[in-house]
């Protein structure tokens, strides 16, 4: 259901028509009073550019439909924060991040403005979801989507888009680029650029000067909606969405394919990054420290993943291990299919050993699913003693959790996958929203790491046979082979190259909106 109002109503936000920033009006010099006013402006742009010159800013738009949007955009902004601190000589300005949910503190009305709770709700009802997405999908959908955001939002959202990154209560300074991280954030704010771009004169796409770019946040499939021809860059995760991008007219060279935005303790090794880059390392975009910035000696910090040490650190057992997750929010049945798989554990145990003590261990995390937390805690579940489980709600050190497990079970969420992928971690795919999630499936299963079963007694099975001993092939365990395909899918590396290319760009507009205001500068002193 969510997309059948993203569809049909998320086009309900809009942009009032622009008023164009002093920086960019033209000069008029036609009397004294006019030289004299513009003289006074000339000095006013020349004290906003100094007050923001050590910083360049970025607004990246979103909505919490779901946890990934909004831990992408952090991520995007960690990734910034280190290139500043760690390539100085190439990124020497900070670069600010306003990162806000268009839809939530600019939708104009209900249901504009409650898109998240929704979300939610159509979530569980996946049938609804199927329809409102498929039908969002087609032409008529996509022009209702269009027309509606258009005439609904169109002013609420040029508030949001004129505002100050670095003072959101004010509106004297727009962010020098904009980022959508989200399907419903390209048609209509495009417009919105063009409009505040030209004074007001234009809203076609062409006119626009602002940057503005595309992080696609989705992995085996998506949207039409994330795909406008009219951005500068799409940034896409695989080439099913390149292709998908192409399919939308956007052009090859804009489309740049590195991989998913992740969470900083998904990059690679979990690292410090390193300022001490050589010559060669440089040219790479830096040199990845294994480990703290207290070990200094390779050799010595080889172990930072070793799973024992992990687990010892988190407080858990160094026994086989299954995760068990259900994003942020919890969701996709997470309690049934702790049961499914707790038992079947308690059996195995029981096979395997005649004494009491855990021979395997269940962790669950529940994110802010207190119910389900509750649900499964004592005294409401008595887990036997031959498994050791643990049960949690929202963590914030995720990565860690993978990193100390054999077998993740998760609905199929773009961000947990690629994540897993680069821990090395086995996936079993419990659940995914239709259309939407759909296509990670078969990007799990066709890189061989994982599968899509629908139950939790199939859950159970999978993890199961998984364990079993007899589960070998000729290139060894189950899951030492799908260890193995998860890291080559991998790409840790992905948050911190998008960041470098979008800092680029965010510099040359720098410079563009420097020179201009020198310009103006010139002529009203020549005035």
């Amino acid at each position: 259901m969510m997309y059948c109002l993203l569809s049909l109503l998320a086009a309900t936000t809009a942009f009032q028509p622009a008023i164009l920033p002093s920086r960019l009006q033209s000069i008029p010099h036609h009397t004294s009073t006019t030289t004299t006013t513009t003289r006074l402006q000339a000095k006013e742009d020349t004290t906003r550019l100094q007050a923001k010159e050590d910083v360049a800013t970025i607004q990246i738009l979103m909505s919490d439909t779901g946890g990934g949007h909004r831990a992408s955009a952090n991520a995007l902004r960690d990734a910034f924060n280190v290139l500043h601190e760690t390539e100085p000589t190439r990124f020497p300005l900070k670069i600010e991040c306003d990162i806000v949910d268009i839809y939530t503190d600019y939708g104009p009305f209900w249901p504009i403005n409650a898109y998240v709770p929704l979300y939610k709700f159509m979530a569980e009802y996946s049938f609804l979801w199927k329809w409102f997405y498929e039908f969002g999908a087609t032409p008529l959908g996509l022009w209702m989507n269009d027309f509606l955001l258009e005439t609904l939002c169109f002013d609420s959202f040029e508030k949001c888009m004129r505002r100050n990154p670095l003072d959101v209560e004010r509106d004297d300074e727009r962010a020098d680029m904009v980022v959508s991280v989200h399907p419903l954030c390209q048609d209509l704010p495009l417009k919105i650029l063009a409009s505040l771009d030209t004074g007001g004169e234009s809203r076609s796409v062409e006119r626009r000067t602002t940057p503005f770019v595309t992080v696609v946040t989705d992995l085996g499939g998506a949207h039409p909606t994330w795909f406008n021809k009219g951005v500068d860059k799409c940034f896409v995760p695989s080439t099913v969405l390149k292709n998908a991008a192409l399919d939308r007219q956007v052009e090859e060279s804009k489309i740049v394919q590195y991989g998913l935005p992740i969470r900083r303790g998904f990059w690679r090794f979990g690292a410090d990054y390193d300022t001490e880059a050589t010559t060669s390392d440089q040219k790479k975009g830096g040199f990845w420290k294994f480990g703290t910035k207290k070990q200094n000696d390779v050799e010595e910090v080889k172990g930072v993943h070793h799973k024992p040490t992990i687990r010892e650190g988190l407080g858990l057992l160094d026994l086989p291990t299954v995760l068990i997750v259900g994003g942020g929010d919890g969701m996709g049945g997470i309690v049934n299919q702790a049961t499914a798989v707790g038992e079947r554990l308690q059996s195995l145990a029981a096979k395997s050993s005649s004494n009491n003590e855990p021979a395997y261990q269940m962790v669950v995390i529940c994110g802010n699913n207190k119910s389900a937390q509750t649900t499964l805690s004592p005294p409401e579940t008595q887990w036997g003693s031959n498994v050791a489980v643990n049960i949690m709600g929202f963590v914030n050190n995720m990565d860690e959790f993978m990193r100390a497990s054999d077998i993740l079970v998760t609905k199929a969420g773009p961000g947990t996958i690629a994540e897993a992928s680069i821990c090395g971690l086995p996936c079993i795919l419990s659940s995914f929203l239709p259309g939407q999630e759909e296509g990670n499936v078969p990007y799990v299963e066709e890189n061989g790491f994982g599968c899509y079963k629908g139950t939790p007694e199939g859950i159970a099975d999978t993890v199961e046979e998984w364990f079993a001993v007899s589960s070998v092939t000729t290139e060894g365990t189950v899951l030492e082979t799908m260890k193995e395909c998860a890291l080559n899918a991998a790409r840790p590396d992905a948050t911190l190259d998008i960041a470098r290319d979008l800092a680029d760009m965010v510099y040359k507009r720098r410079e563009e909106l420097n020179i201009g205001i020198n310009k103006k500068e010139e002529v009203a002193v020549a005035a």
